[in-house]
């Protein structure tokens, strides 16, 4: 299937995901919002990939908003003149934008960001809701909808703040000031930070191969614990393993991993299988 903004490749348990207007520095246009949610929940309902890797053509990663989804045909308002109306269909707009990034998360498999040159504005949005970031040594981070005006509505300020100490992150969204990928690793926000897009690109395809060859079911319920853990108390969260292990624990998965192992061979799990939305 062809994609306005998106490239796909899928090959040996990874989804490869690739921001394809590298020439528009990935700036997000209106097919972004619907392309993206839709390629995720495909890739994750499908089954047969064990990770997610999130990348982009080009010297940068992401320029944010594209003008165009502020105006014309792509305008957040609805055409009621009756403000309490348009008031209500813009708070029903901007849940789709937000869902669209939050469809990484509710991904069954992890989803790594390989992030180069400037990651603005809903870039930030996009990343923060991956499992975990990597970066080019030139790449910068900016909360840039403080620089035009507007508060970011789409998830940076919900999720950033779980991801760095609060206080640098308010200083970021109050400011709109660049941060530089040294001090991102520094904070925490990526994992790791390497001297080009080659580089980079080989250790995280390195990273996803190694998660690909974990069991998809173990991998799936990790994901679901720390998603859980981030926005619930300890002792509600050891309650939530405790009843996904009661569910979905079985010793298949476990048996082979003996057994590949006592048998000096790599190990062979199934894959998560297809689930069908809706009837």
């Amino acid at each position: 299937m062809g994609y306005q903004c998106f490239e796909v490749e899928e090959s040996q348990g990874i989804a490869h995901v690739r921001l394809s207007r590298g020439d528009k520095a990935n700036s997000m246009i209106p097919a972004f919002w619907s392309e993206l949610p839709a390629i995720v929940d495909e890739i994750s309902d499908a089954g047969r990939a064990r990770v997610i890797v999130l990348s982009a053509e080009g010297r940068h990663f992401c320029s944010g908003m594209d003008l165009s989804v502020f105006s014309g045909d792509a305008s957040l308002e609805s055409e009621s003149s009756e403000i309490g109306r348009r008031r209500a269909n813009l708070r029903l707009s901007l849940l789709h934008l937000q869902r669209s990034f939050t469809a990484l998360e509710e991904a069954r498999m992890p989803v790594l960001a390989a992030i180069q040159g400037a990651c603005v504005g809903g870039g930030v949005d996009l990343v923060t809701a991956a499992d975990c970031r990597y970066a080019t040594a030139d790449a910068w981070f900016s909360i840039h909808e403080i620089n035009i005006g507007m508060t970011a509505d789409v998830g940076t300020l919900q999720r950033l703040p779980k991801l760095i100490p609060s206080g640098v992150a308010r200083e970021y969204a109050y400011t709109g000031r660049r941060m530089p990928a040294e001090r991102a690793h520094q904070l925490g926000l990526v994992n790791e930070v390497f001297d080009d897009q080659e580089s980079m690109m080989d250790a995280v395809m390195a990273t996803a191969s190694e998660i690909a060859s974990k069991s998809p079911l173990a991998i799936h319920g990790t994901k679901e614990a720390i998603n859980y853990s981030r926005d619930h108390t300890v002792e509600d969260s050891l309650r939530h393993i405790a009843l996904w292990q009661s569910g979905m624990f079985h010793p298949e998965d476990l048996e082979e991993s003996f057994r590949a192992n006592s048998e000096g061979r790599t190990t062979s799990y199934e894959d998560l299988g297809e689930i069908r939305r809706g009837l």
